[in-house]
């Protein structure tokens, strides 16, 4: 008997939790994490990430790679998005800033997972869409906007945590001004051909902590060229 997408879409996700955490095993040498949040997973085991990529690339949705999602963007490797979400330490009682909303799939496990997210995309046509799938999954405690994300959203700072799932060659210092002292901020920063994946700690006196994670391989974030002039 033939099984309904949603049943093979559940199978399918429960398989990518499942290679998440083998991956987060075999990648801890390198990110000294060998197993991520309970919390997280869980949420990841629930989230319908098919409906983050367009129609055409549905059934490759739960494959633990990146895929593309229009104007030269992707939605990330699931073991990636997984280890971010983990290193940002999400707490119920949290406000987070999202750089680079993409379809809304980062957004929509942030949804379920802290207070409120704010969630920056410097494309319209893609916050438009992200919207749009986020309304359908019935999350509310998101707030998007289309802007150039360098400059962070001043308005709702400061934050308790910040993701940005774009890489600059250099941490954006409006970001930094926006993260709480005692927060924490996971980002993707460097070279194209040599960029690392950052932990970056905000102490209770200001100072900034930085760790590197992993060499990873993000798309540049836009709008660095107009902030640096």
């Amino acid at each position: 008997m033939e099984m309904n997408p949603d049943d093979l879409f559940d199978k399918l996700r429960q398989e990518m939790v499942a290679g998440i955490v083998a991956h987060a095993v075999f990648a801890s040498g390198e990110t000294g994490k060998a197993a991520l949040s309970a919390r997280v997973l869980e949420v990841i085991g629930q989230v319908p990430r098919h409906e983050f990529v367009p129609a055409e690339i549905q059934a490759y949705a739960y494959a633990d790679t990146p895929l593309p999602i229009g104007f030269n963007k992707t939605i990330s490797q699931p073991y990636i998005v997984a280890l971010m979400t983990d290193l940002l330490d999400p707490r119920a009682e949290d406000t987070v800033l999202e750089i680079g909303t993409g379809l809304g799939y980062q957004a929509a496990l942030l949804s379920a997972l802290v207070r409120h997210v704010y969630s920056v995309e410097i494309i319209d046509e893609l916050a438009r869409q992200a919207k749009k799938r986020l309304a359908r999954l019935g999350a509310r405690n998101i707030d998007l906007r289309t802007g150039n994300g360098y400059y962070g959203w001043p308005e709702h700072a400061p934050y308790d945590k910040v993701i940005v799932t774009a890489a600059p060659e250099l941490i954006p210092p409006p970001l930094l001004q926006q993260l709480k002292p005692g927060g924490r901020m996971v980002l993707p920063a460097g070279l194209p051909e040599s960029q690392k994946l950052l932990l970056v700690e905000k102490g209770g006196d200001g100072r900034i902590a930085t760790r590197e994670v992993l060499r990873v391989r993000f798309s540049r974030l836009e709008g660095t060229e107009e902030a640096l002039g």
